[in-house]
């Protein structure tokens, strides 16, 4: 059985002083829900406080982006050796806002994904589609050829340590969710996309769901069986939603 995984995305919000209160409580709360997977993926300059704080502790930390190459002259860029440095054990690749607002396509995901696997972090791998093309109905066709752009660059064995969160573009930060059947139909189509690759790594693959998750709707979206936690936004900034969302994905 695969196990839930909560992950935080903070984007680019924080600060040092609202962090610490942020990661204690986060921390203590966790400390006794062994039973679900938790991160928090935090803007680059608080990787060392979110290290220093969580060390020790059940609740991991990762980044929100990495560069596709280890080194270099790139100034202004983070690389996958560089966040395992501070002890990161996830990073987010190809968000919704990194592809819409930088101009980032399934290739250059694809490479930033399998630079991270190489350096030992597990990549959190984000597909979805916007709202015309759900209302075109390519929902699948735009998540499959996400998906096949990582499998063609690194084969489907890149995914047997890693995680695919599926975000509808059209449900973060609006406060439309899909419903937990539409979130469902397409995990199952992803699950389904890798089975005809490898059936053992579709099976254990964890996909998130990420699209204005809150703690009224994440019980019922993790009770989908292809929905295996949330890629949380803007509820992983309060420790009480956040938490609550957490122990939506605690085994009854």
């Amino acid at each position: 059985m695969r196990r839930k995984l909560v992950a935080g995305n903070w984007k680019m919000q924080g600060t040092l002083t609202q962090n610490a209160a942020l990661l204690d409580a986060v921390r203590s709360g966790m400390a006794a829900m062994n039973s679900v997977d938790c991160a928090v993926c935090v803007p680059f300059p608080y990787l060392a406080q979110a290290q220093q704080k969580l060390s020790g502790s059940n609740v991991k930390w990762g980044a929100q982006d990495v560069h596709q190459l280890d080194k270099g002259a790139y100034t202004g860029e983070v690389s996958a050796s560089m966040l395992h440095d501070f002890g990161c054990s996830y990073v987010i690749v190809g968000h919704s806002e990194r592809r819409a607002i930088y101009g980032e396509n399934s290739q250059l995901v694809a490479e930033k994904f399998l630079m991270a696997h190489l350096a030992g972090l597990t990549p959190i791998l984000c597909v979805g589609e916007s709202l015309q093309q759900r209302e075109s109905g390519v929902t699948e066709k735009v998540v499959a050829e996400q998906l096949d752009a990582l499998i063609q660059l690194g084969g489907v064995q890149a995914l047997r340590s890693a995680v695919v969160a599926y975000e509808p573009v059209w449900a973060i930060g609006t406060g439309k969710t899909a419903t937990s059947a539409q979130a469902q139909a397409v995990h199952a189509f992803i699950r389904q996309r890798v089975a005809s690759q490898d059936s053992q790594i579709a099976s254990g693959l964890c996909i998130l769901y990420g699209g204005s998750v809150k703690a009224n709707n994440a019980a019922e979206l993790f009770a989908m069986p292809d929905i295996d936690g949330g890629l949380i936004g803007g509820a992983s900034l309060v420790a009480e939603e956040f938490l609550a969302i957490c122990r939506a994905g605690v085994p009854s």
